[in-house]
C-alpha cells in the first residue's frame, strides 16, 4: 500500500508551473488543434501522463467533481495522488462531473452520460482529460471553427477511434456540450464543442 510520503510530488515550483500550465491549457483551447507544451509534473501515478497530472494540479480543486475512467479508479495511487494534491472529491455520477479524466479511450462511455450543461449555463458541463498515444504522428484531421484560420490540420493517435464522429453532437447541443483536452505525455491539444472535426480527405 502506497503512503503519503511515496506517493510521486507535485510541480517542483507549484506558483510558477501551475500559471504556465494555466495558459498552455487557455492557449489551446483558444487555438483548437495546435499542440502545446506544458510544464510536466516532478512525479506522476502510474496510469497519469505527466501532461495529465499538470492539468489536475492545476484546475483541480474541492469544488471540481471528478469522475475517473475504470483504469484510473481502479488505481489507488491515483485516487490518493488526486486526493492529496488537488482535494477533488471523485464521483461515481459522471453527470454531475466538472471533469473526467480517461485513461483507456477505447472505453469511454457514451457522451450522453456526462455533464452536457444547460441553456442558462452551458459552462456547467463536463471537460474530458483524454489520454492518447501521440499528437504528432497518426491519422490526420481537419479542424474549422473559431480560433481557427480556415482548416488547421492534427496528426494524432487516438481512442477510440471514433472519437470525433461522436463529438458531432455537439452541432445540435450547443451552446451546450463537451469539451475535450487530448494528453500525450506533455502535449495537449484542446477541441472545444465549437470545434468541427473531420478524418482528412473524407
Amino acid at each position: 500500500m502506497t503512503t503519503i510520503a511515496e506517493l510521486p510530488p507535485g510541480f517542483a515550483d507549484k506558483v510558477l508551473s501551475a500559471q504556465s500550465t494555466f495558459r498552455s491549457v487557455m492557449d489551446a483551447m483558444a487555438r483548437p488543434g495546435s499542440v502545446r507544451r506544458i510544464v510536466p509534473t516532478s512525479g506522476a501515478p502510474h496510469t497519469m501522463r505527466r501532461g495529465t497530472a499538470a492539468i489536475a494540479l492545476t484546475l483541480f480543486d474541492h469544488d471540481t467533481p471528478l469522475w475517473l475512467d475504470a483504469r484510473m479508479s481502479e488505481s489507488t495511487d491515483v485516487t490518493k495522488w488526486l486526493k492529496f494534491h488537488t482535494g477533488a472529491p471523485v464521483v461515481q455520477d459522471s453527470s454531475i462531473a466538472s471533469f473526467a479524466l480517461i485513461s483507456d479511450g477505447a472505453a469511454l462511455p457514451s457522451l450522453e452520460r456526462f455533464a452536457l450543461g444547460t441553456s442558462e449555463y452551458p459552462d456547467r458541463s463536463t471537460t474530458l482529460i483524454l489520454q492518447v498515444d501521440s499528437l504528432d504522428s497518426g491519422r490526420s484531421f481537419d479542424l474549422s471553427g473559431p480560433g481557427i484560420d480556415g482548416v488547421a490540420t492534427l496528426q494524432a493517435s487516438i481512442k477510440p477511434f471514433d472519437l470525433f464522429e461522436r463529438l458531432r453532437v455537439n452541432e445540435t447541443l450547443f451552446p451546450r456540450g463537451i469539451d475535450v483536452v487530448l494528453v500525450a505525455d506533455d502535449a495537449v491539444v484542446a477541441i472545444p464543442r465549437t470545434t468541427r472535426v473531420v478524418n482528412k480527405g473524407s
